[in-house]
Parts: structure tokens; C-alpha cells; sequence
């Protein structure tokens, strides 16, 4: 059900039927009901068994991927040296920015960049080649923008990103925009870190060192060469105010335009029909109805509940009895009596309707 949304959205894009279509094809598949062959939708309900597997089995390779990078994260976290010095510095660093937690530094072989893992005891992986071969005052000013990583619960958000792109590796937008939610979240922890340093100049310095060493970038973790170096480093020696690219706003009016069709696809919603006003009885056009012998003999008394319907030219169409007076003949003579009499009908929005009405008679000797 996870791959629900890719389908849907290439059969709504397949089918003339617009949403239509999808809501039939998803109630019959609940109903356990065969989907009409209609050209590419009908070959799609054929492969969607083969679809789901499909989605399944790159999911299931985008979630081994990620277990085995906090596997390799967990391992090297545990197993590696640090350097007291540095992780002194590293300590005094966290407490400016206001952590309270502990944060470890480790010393890792084999990586060309800082990299910060982990939220409640975070760990900063530094490349043993930067500890010896990068000025201390480059490589600290690449700790603090670690440092704004941690201060920011960055490394949890980041993995509910690879979640996001682990369950919906299909769609093109998402991935756009995980990569602009990497690139700000690069950005905001440079403006923390220079703010921290109060040298942007020293940060920038240290990014260009960066951009010099080659290595790949590990998803799960927070690394300092993330997004654009050079825009980066731009906005740190030019902390200019810059100029909204239009580009940016298609998606939104791409968004607003689909919201727009969208609702103009929606059936218009019905008015609430107007009240009908009960039809009343003219009592002038006929005489009362007329006591049975019998029952008038017998001293028969009682209160009869009748239902007419009225025509809409003020004629009784149809009438029962709704509740009897416990006399038969009783009833029949109020249903007849009343039967003879002429009705203004009832009207609706201004317009004469049929309609039923109810009506008590009482026969009393008083």
C-alpha cells in the first residue's frame, strides 16, 4: 500500500477519467472486482503486481543501504581513538553553543571530511589527514559548523529524510526537495558556526580547503562539505543579501496550478432545497362529514388521525388513516367527509408541489 501513491498517479496521468478513474480502479480493487481493460490503465492493473515488487525490492535495497550506514556509523563511533586535546577544545566549543550533552570526537582513517552522527551522545568523525595536515584554526572553525549540526538536532531530521527517500525513491520532487532541505540546513549551520568564530572569513577559508579533497559523501551524517561549497563560501565572504531566483517559484505556482484544476474538477455543491410549506384545508368548499347512523345511535366517540396527499392543483390525491379512532365507520366518514373538501397546496420556492399533510377529526356528541 506504501507503492499506492505512484500507481495512482500514473493511472490518473494514463486515463482520460482524471480522479475519476483512480477512485474506480481503487474501490474495485477493495471489492475484489476485475478493472476494465482501458488501454495503458488496464496494462498498469496487470503489472501491478510486478510494480509492487518492484518498488518493494528497491526499498528493501535503499533500507539495507541505510542499516549498514549506521551499522558502519555505530562501529566506527565505538572503535576509534580521539585526541584529548581536541576533544577538550570540542567540549568548550559545545558549551558556547549551549549543549548540554556530551559530544565525542573520533579520529577516523580514510575520511576527507568532518562528519557528525548521532542526537543523544552525537559524535564528530574527524579525517585523521585533517588532524595533522589542516591548521588548527581551519579545522576548528569546521568543528563549530558541527557544531551547529548538534545544536540543531540536524542528524534526526536528516534521517527521516532517507526515510522519505527510501519509501518514495519514485518521485522526482522529493528528491528535489531533500536536496533543498540539505542545502538550507548546510547554510543555517555556516551562519552558526560563523557567529560562534566571529571570523565568516576563517569558515569560508576552511570550506575552500575542503573542496579540494575528494571523497563520498555519506548520507546518514552531517558532513561540513554538504551542498554548494561555492555558494557557501560566497555567502560567508558576501553576506550580501541575494536576489529570490524566479525559478524558485515555479514549483509553487506548478503546486497552485494543480490545487487550482484540482478543485475546479470537483462537482459544485448542491444547494439545500428549499422548505415546502404544509398545505391547508378550505374548509368552506365542503360540509362536515356526516355521523354514521349506527355509530350516532351507539353515542361512537372518538379522535381520528388521517393522511391526505394534495396535488399540487389543490385536489386530495391519495388518503389513509394514521391512527383510528377505534370505530371503523368513524374513520371512513371523516376520510370520505374530508375527501370532498378543496386544499391550498403546498408551495415550495414559490411553486405549488404535491404533498402529504396530516389531520385529526373529532367526533364528540357535545
Amino acid at each position: 500500500m506504501l507503492a499506492w501513491p505512484a500507481l495512482a498517479l500514473a493511472l490518473r496521468l494514463s486515463s482520460g477519467g482524471g480522479a475519476d478513474a483512480g477512485i474506480m480502479l481503487s474501490s474495485q480493487m477493495r471489492a475484489g472486482l476485475p478493472v476494465p481493460d482501458a488501454g495503458l490503465l488496464g496494462w498498469l492493473d496487470g503489472q501491478l503486481p510486478l510494480l509492487v515488487m518492484c518498488w518493494a525490492a528497491c526499498s528493501a535495497a535503499l533500507t539495507l543501504r541505510m542499516g549498514l550506514g549506521l551499522l558502519w556509523i555505530g562501529r566506527i563511533a565505538n572503535s576509534r581513538t580521539c585526541d584529548p586535546q581536541w576533544q577538550a577544545r570540542l567540549s568548550s566549543m559545545a558549551q558556547r553553543f549551549g549543549i548540554t550533552r556530551e559530544v565525542r570526537l573520533r579520529v577516523v582513517d580514510n575520511l576527507a571530511s568532518p562528519i557528525t552522527a548521532g542526537w543523544w551522545r552525537p559524535v564528530v568523525l574527524v579525517p585523521a589527514s585533517l588532524m595533522s595536515g589542516m591548521p588548527p584554526d581551519l579545522l576548528e572553525a569546521l568543528l563549530a559548523h558541527e557544531m551547529g549540526h548538534v545544536k540543531r538536532f540536524d542528524y534526526l531530521v536528516n534521517l527521516g529524510q532517507n526515510v522519505v527517500e527510501t519509501l518514495l525513491f519514485y518521485h522526482p520532487a522529493v528528491w528535489w526537495i531533500s536536496g533543498r532541505i540539505r542545502a538550507e540546513r548546510e547554510q543555517i549551520a555556516d551562519d552558526l558556526a560563523a557567529g560562534d568564530l566571529g571570523e565568516p572569513r576563517r569558515l569560508a577559508l576552511a570550506l575552500s580547503e575542503l573542496e579540494r579533497i575528494q571523497f563520498s559523501r555519506h548520507h546518514l551524517a552531517q558532513a561540513a562539505n554538504g551542498g554548494d561549497l561555492m555558494l557557501r563560501v560566497k555567502r560567508l565572504v558576501r553576506p550580501d543579501s541575494q536576489a529570490l531566483n524566479w525559478k524558485a517559484a515555479i514549483p509553487v505556482l506548478g503546486l497552485a496550478a494543480a490545487c487550482i484544476a484540482g478543485c475546479a474538477q470537483l462537482p459544485a455543491a448542491e444547494k439545500a432545497p428549499a422548505p415546502v410549506i404544509a398545505p391547508v384545508a378550505d374548509f368552506r368548499t365542503c360540509a362536515k362529514p356526516v355521523w354514521p347512523k349506527q355509530s350516532l345511535r351507539n353515542e361512537n366517540t372518538g379522535t381520528v388521525t388521517l393522511g391526505f396527499k394534495i396535488s399540487a392543483d389543490g385536489r386530495v390525491e391519495d388518503s389513509k388513516v394514521k391512527n383510528s379512532s377505534g370505530f371503523v365507520a368513524l374513520d371512513e366518514a371523516a376520510r370520505e367527509g374530508i375527501t370532498k373538501c378543496m386544499f391550498r397546496p403546498a408551495t415550495q420556492a414559490g411553486t405549488p408541489v404535491a404533498a402529504w399533510m396530516q389531520m385529526q377529526y373529532v367526533w364528540t356528541l357535545e
